[in-house]
């Protein structure tokens, strides 16, 4: 199965991106001759990461039949210094609120998101350091 995205050059270093029929733009910095009217390329690889192992998350604990009043996921990774810099270490946060969550249920659907379903992670996994934790308050 084929997948595509269209960009057009919209400012100096801006462009519009059209991915599945969504619009957006992705620019560089003013420093990098950019405006900074949207996000990094780069940094769309932590966005991926985050939408792809959070779905898988919620997906398998509603499965579970495991009920939280919030969810969400939060990605920090570090570039390295020399070119061409990019992600070396990732790092996932998932964090769950409500009442008698079991954390073991919750560490399988990350396991099974990790390991089996999230397609970026199995992408990025053959070069960055991808590391997780698991928080949960009531």
């Amino acid at each position: 199965m084929g997948k595509s995205v269209d960009i057009r050059l919209s400012g100096e270093m801006s462009f519009e991106v059209n991915l599945d029929g969504h619009r957006f733009e992705i620019d560089a910095v003013e420093q990098f001759g950019g405006a900074d009217r949207g996000p990094r390329p780069k940094n769309l690889m932590l966005a991926s990461i985050a939408g792809c192992t959070g779905m898988d998350v919620v997906s398998i604990l509603r499965k579970m039949k495991v009920a939280f009043d919030d969810f969400s996921v939060k990605v920090t990774g570090t570039i390295t210094e020399i070119h061409p810099k990019h992600f070396d270490t990732m790092h996932i946060v998932y964090k769950l609120k409500g009442k008698n969550i079991q954390k073991e249920k919750v560490e399988k659907a990350v396991t099974l998101s990790q390991d089996k379903y999230c397609g970026v992670t199995f992408s990025f996994k053959p070069t960055i350091n991808i590391t997780h934790e698991i928080i949960i308050e009531d």
